[in-house]
């Protein structure tokens, strides 16, 4: 069950009730990292529900926190469905390029099928920061290059700060 609350006439958040905020103990992993997660595919809200579960069973990263979802309209390519965002954080032992293949394992795992940039898509995993490290690099970009202008980043960041 959600609790739904209209921002504006363009945003809307979404509370789960049922997977409310985690906030794990010590960890045995090493890095801390922000994850921007998507999608406009489908039955999105759910997919976040089956996300959550499928992280939290799995050894490699541990589940800390998880904010608000956002729906939002696209950017980009604007004909399509609104997306709906959120914010989790992990913990994980992997270093950036290996989690990035993870990550888009986890994508593919979901469903995810890449055609186009901004194209409609059933789950987007996006690093935004990991831990305090700088990476430039072609296939990778952390922090998150475009993640201090986009309100589907900065809003459920917010509540996840509170």
């Amino acid at each position: 069950m959600y609790i739904q609350r209209k921002l504006d006439e363009r945003l809307t958040t979404f509370k789960n009730l049922r997977f409310s905020g985690l906030r794990s103990p010590k960890s045995s992993h090493r890095y801390k990292v922000t994850l921007g997660v998507g999608g406009n595919v489908g039955d999105v809200l759910r997919r976040f529900e089956h996300l959550e579960v499928y992280l939290r069973r799995d050894k490699r990263v541990e589940l800390l926190q998880k904010s608000l979802i956002l729906k939002n309209p696209p950017f980009g390519f604007r004909e399509q469905d609104d997306f709906f965002n959120s914010i989790i954080v992990v913990k994980t032992s992997m270093q950036p390029m290996v989690f990035l293949d993870y990550l888009m394992r986890v994508e593919k795992k979901f469903a995810r099928k890449r055609s186009f940039a901004n194209a409609p898509r059933t789950l987007d995993l996006d690093i935004i920061f990991f831990d305090k490290r700088v990476v430039a690099t072609p296939k990778l970009q952390i922090p998150h290059a475009h993640w201090a202008k986009r309100e589907s980043v900065l809003i459920p960041l917010a509540d996840i700060k509170r």
